[in-house]
């Protein structure tokens, strides 16, 4: 018996066919569930040539098909797909309480005289956050402290998952992985090692980059801006 899914692709049932009744037609999330599959199959690599036409002949598709699936995922999809690894962003967390901070600011006055030693406070505050992020639909927490100043914000992230060890190890700097503890350096293989137990596929430097991008990028949605904003104005 042959095997007509040797890439186990994900059995679809087609909404009906085209207009010259030449492939199928499939719904949005269909269409975005084949799109993802191109991705996120994994292949051997002497069956890479292979891959593509058996898709289409599994889901009795066509290139056209294949395009609109990739307009309708950057249309309506909530993730993103960063070389063969599907990032979303999930809930967030406000795990304490806005902690006000006292920042000294030098005033202009200041900065000409030296005798003058007036200070202004700056209003800062800082709250304890996790956000959910999903690495092929496997939940990963990134925990953090937000630092808010005016318009600004920064944050100091755990260093417990793999996604906050993903964090570190693109923003130390070389000298630290060469001076700190042995035991606390935070490598490559280190980081692939923990995403192999998930059942996440390894990741080279571009993609450990570009997912980095991707979580500072969404850490702080619109919902939980509108959320900090209350609790800053209910403290101010």
């Amino acid at each position: 018996m042959t095997n007509n899914n040797p890439f186990n692709l994900i059995p679809l049932i087609p909404t009906g066919r085209n207009e010259t009744d030449n492939v199928n037609l499939y719904s949005p999330d269909d269409m975005i569930t084949i799109y993802e599959q191109q991705f996120l199959t994994e292949v051997p690599d002497d069956q890479l040539t292979e891959f593509l036409p058996a898709l289409k002949a599994f889901y009795d598709i066509d290139d056209n098909t294949l395009d609109i699936s990739a307009v309708i995922f950057d249309a309506i999809g909530d993730a993103a797909i960063i070389y063969n690894h599907k990032i979303k962003v999930g809930d967030y967390q406000l795990l304490g309480e806005l902690v006000k901070e006292s920042i000294l600011e030098e005033t202009e006055e200041q900065s000409k005289d030296q005798a003058n030693n007036d200070s202004n406070d700056a209003q800062a505050f800082t709250i304890d956050c996790l956000r959910t992020f999903y690495i092929n639909e496997i939940q990963i927490p990134y925990h953090f402290n937000l630092f808010i100043q005016g318009d600004g914000y920064s944050t100091l992230t755990e260093k417990n998952t793999v996604l906050e060890k993903l964090y570190w190890f693109v923003h130390d700097g070389f000298d630290e992985h060469l001076l700190g503890n042995p035991d606390d350096v935070i490598s490559l293989e280190s980081i692939n090692a923990e995403l192999n137990k998930l059942g996440i596929r390894e990741m080279d430097l571009t993609t450990v980059h570009a997912v980095v991008n991707y979580i500072e990028d969404h850490i702080i949605d619109d919902a939980m801006a509108d959320a900090l904003n209350e609790k800053m104005d209910a403290a101010e």
